[in-house]
Formats: structure tokens, sequence, C-alpha cells
């Protein structure tokens, strides 16, 4: 009697161990599906956040695209846009100025931290227009292209970044899926936001415009640029000169694209 009570003590011991067991395994592969469940809907926000984006920023500047993310045996973590010297700096969205100083690599640089959760980098500036802890609107001027730092002519270098900059750029994305193609030798224009091949909203130096004519006694209107319509046209149907519309929105050609809002003196 004594050896069938222990053997049904053992028995109950190894029951309350398997069972333990089980309860475990169970435990963990729900721990693994929600931690599963979780990046998936983590990677489909994001994906959602880019396409939204890709409806509002707008490009930083004029110029032509000389190099693209992910060159240089992968080290290139931003696009370089090339241009003229002093060519207008505009910030891609609404944000706030995170960094604003002189780098050995990157030269004269601004960080903004924008709503969206993103961190764009302008670098190699020739001059930087804003300081740490400024509030940006979309299209503000934030400096001036330049050949600063670590840089082998004069270009924006253009980074963007979810949720913070880091210095291994871990959270680096390219730049490309936010502002639409950018294969070198394409030209942008700066305040051009595109989705493909459709202009969705522009103003080369629109907010630039308005701050620096707020006390001069000419009005400022805005025109959309129809399908069909050409400057000529545009400039005799709103009483000017080709010359002063080119002037005043700082084009340097005649082109124009649908959608394009043009100021008007």
């Amino acid at each position: 009697m004594v050896w069938k009570r222990g053997k049904d003590k053992e028995d109950k011991l190894v029951m309350r161990d398997y069972i333990k067991r089980f309860l475990i395994a169970i435990i963990m592969a729900l721990c693994v599906s929600l931690l599963f469940l979780g990046g998936k809907h983590s990677e489909a926000a994001g994906t959602d956040t880019v396409e939204r984006l890709n409806d509002r920023w707008m490009w930083p500047a004029d110029g032509i695209i000389s190099d693209t993310y992910g060159t240089r045996e992968g080290r290139h973590k931003g696009i370089d846009i090339a241009g003229r010297i002093d060519t207008p700096i505009l910030a891609v969205e609404d944000g706030i100025v995170e960094k604003s100083y002189y780098s050995n690599t990157y030269g004269n640089v601004v960080f903004i931290k924008h709503p969206s959760h993103f961190v764009t980098v302008y670098a190699h500036l020739n001059k930087r227009n804003v300081s740490k802890g400024q509030s940006i609107q979309q299209g503000d001027v934030i400096g001036r292209m330049g050949r600063t730092g670590q840089a082998t002519g004069t270009h924006l270098h253009f980074e963007t970044h979810q949720l913070e900059w880091r210095y291994d750029k871990k959270n680096a994305l390219d730049p490309e899926k936010l502002l639409g193609n950018a294969e070198v030798g394409n030209s942008v224009q700066a305040g051009i936001a595109s989705s493909v091949d459709l202009v969705l909203a522009a103003s080369s130096q629109l907010h630039t415009q308005q701050h620096e004519t707020t006390n001069s006694p000419g009005i400022l209107n805005k025109y959309v640029v129809k399908q069909g319509d050409t400057l000529s046209s545009i400039a005799q149907r709103l009483d000017a000169t080709v010359q002063e519309v080119k002037k005043v929105n700082q084009l340097t050609s005649d082109l124009i694209r649908p959608n394009q809002i043009l100021i008007i003196p």
C-alpha cells in the first residue's frame, strides 16, 4: 500500500509538471503571435504613413539628382540634389528645428522633426537661416545650397529618418519613397510635391515671397496652372508680363506643369 501511495504521488507530480509545461508553451505561443501581429500592424501603419506623405511633402531644392539612396556600398543614406550656390533650400513639411549647426562631415546642416514622426536632414548648406527650437512651415527657406563639410561639389544632401536620427542611420528611409522618382539626371523643382508623375501641389518660394512682400504695396495672388496653360497665356489673362511672372516665381525656364501654383503680382 505504501508503494502504491508513493507511485500515485509521483504520477500526480509528473502530471502537474506536464500541465505546467503545456501552459508555459501556450503562453509563449500567444506572446510570439502577438509580437508577429504587432510587427505586421506597425509595418502596415508605416506604409500608410509613407503613402500619405508622398501626397504632401515637397522637393526641398531646385536642381538635378546627382546621387541616390543606397549607393557607395550602401553607405549613402540620402539623395543628392546638385544646383547653383545659394539655391534656396525649403522645408519639405511643417516641423520644429531639432538641430542647426556645423559638422565636419555634413557641413552646415539642419535637422527638422515633423509631426509625422519623421526627421529630415539638409546638409552641406552654404548658409543656415534657422536655429534650434524654431517652428517651421512647409516651404520656408531654411538655408542656401553650398558645399560645406565633406562635399565634392555644390549640392544638397537630403535624408529622411523614421522617429529619430541615429549616428548609425538605422532609421534611414529612402527619400524617393516620400518625394517621388529620384533617378540620377532627373530635374526637380523646389516646392513641387509629386506622386508618380502627377503634380499635386507646388509653389517655388511660396512662403519666401509672401514673407518678403508682407509690407510691400503690391498684392500677391495665386494662380493654379491648368492643362494647356502657358506662361504667355497666363500673363496675358492676368495683365502681367511673362518676365514678371518668372521673376516673382524665380522660374529659370518657361516650363510649367498642371496644378502648379504660381504667384502673380
